[in-house]
């Protein structure tokens, strides 16, 4: 991909990362196009969730530049980074188990984050049609009165996803969203990714993922990292040739 151009939703550059004189992340670069499904593939410890732990301000970089819509994120704390248009997803769900699908989509509207939000904040039409939009996105409309401890693992990761699109971020990052579920509630997940990226030309998706038949179903484009470096990188087609990749994943 041309590192030149300037027009990229995600420019990452350079990118280091050492605890305690251990390179976790190692002169990485990447870049990520607007309408982009980008999946992050490696064997255990390759850096994987230590870069989305970089692009969200979890973790702070070594050294390297990180751009999100050519605005520099590695002095910005995490939620402002969040209010830039970045939102991440970790591997566990983090729903509100005592409250209905409608009512943790309700509490994430942009509308109620604030101090001063959460005080004037209505359930107008606008948050109620939003609401439902997004439930009938993440296959939650037919339990939207249901509270989310009665929900199965695959749909409390959907409820999680939708909590995060309500807030209409224009990256979203997922790590490994399919961990746990069964084969039809992975199928469904990759329609859901698909159809966030058909419902806006703008949004981009990075996402961690060991599952490699999920990969294929949803990858634009797979990078491979290994000790922290980018290995590879292209279309799954090629990944699969790769004779490094193979060697990596043969080797673990």
């Amino acid at each position: 991909m041309n590192a030149a151009r300037t027009d990229f939703l995600l420019t990452v550059e350079a990118l280091t990362v050492s605890f305690d004189g251990f390179k976790a992340v190692d002169d990485l670069s990447l870049y990520i196009d607007r309408g982009e499904i980008r999946v992050i593939i490696g064997p255990n410890g390759a850096g994987k969730t230590t870069v989305l732990d970089l692009i969200s301000g979890r973790t702070k970089a070594t050294s390297g530049s990180i751009k999100f819509k050519d605005r520099e994120l590695t002095k910005l704390r995490e939620h402002e980074i969040v209010r830039a248009g970045v939102g991440r997803k970790f591997q566990t769900p983090s729903v509100y188990d005592d409250l209905t699908v409608f009512e943790n989509l309700e509490i994430s509207f942009p509308r109620g984050r604030s101090v001063f939000g959460a005080l004037s904040f209505e359930r107008d039409k606008v948050v109620v049609d939003r609401v439902y939009e997004i439930a009938e996105m993440i296959f939650l409309a037919d339990h939207i009165a249901k509270r989310a401890e009665f929900l199965s693992h695959g749909q409390r990761q959907w409820l999680e996803i939708g909590m995060l699109l309500i807030q209409d971020p224009e990256l979203l990052m997922l790590d490994e969203p399919v961990a746990g579920m069964s084969v039809s509630e992975r199928e469904k997940t990759a329609e859901l990714l698909n159809r966030i990226i058909g419902a806006s030309s703008e949004r981009s998706l990075v996402v961690i993922e060991h599952d490699m038949k999920f990969v294929e179903n949803i990858a634009n484009r797979v990078t491979v990292l290994h000790q922290g470096k980018v290995l590879a990188e292209g279309k799954m087609a090629a990944i699969k040739e790769d004779p490094k990749v193979v060697e990596v994943y043969l080797g673990h």
